[in-house]
């Protein structure tokens, strides 16, 4: 097993979208610790935008590509999650067509799913925000 060093999404703050605890070519899992911020209402119920975002996470460093930007998201909610509670996110890279990968993605707790989908990511040749060279006008 060969540990790889994040190369995308550096600016992620663990609080919202989880700590990588494993990062390998074309896999990777994510670990958090589901917090009062994150409460959709007074019982507890964790908001879905945060597992979410949890998942994307993992699939962008399950690709780990600089450049690598989210195109769409299909995802089942499975289960509630509760403030307090520790989910894992386990990313795989299930198919590769050129620039195109998709990853998929199972966020559990404690061994049970409460998240599976499949994240299409893409690979671009320069960073998303960068102007495009056949577009950009000289000042």
């Amino acid at each position: 097993m060969r540990q790889m060093e994040i190369q995308t999404h550096e600016g992620i703050d663990p609080a919202l979208c989880g700590t990588p605890v494993r990062v390998e070519p074309g896999q990777s899992t994510v670990v958090m610790k589901t917090t009062p911020k994150m409460a959709a209402d007074s019982k507890g119920l964790v908001h879905g935008g945060f597992l979410f975002g949890m998942a994307d996470y993992a699939a962008m460093i399950a690709v780990n590509h600089p450049n690598v930007v989210l195109g769409s998201g299909t995802v089942k909610f499975l289960k509630p999650v509760r403030v307090h509670e520790e989910v894992t996110a386990q990313a795989r890279v299930s198919r590769v067509e050129g620039k195109k990968h998709v990853v998929s993605v199972r966020v559990s707790r404690g061994g049970t799913p409460v998240l599976e989908g499949d994240f299409v990511c893409f690979v671009l040749d320069q960073h998303v925000l960068d102007p495009n060279p056949r577009t950009a006008k000289s000042p």
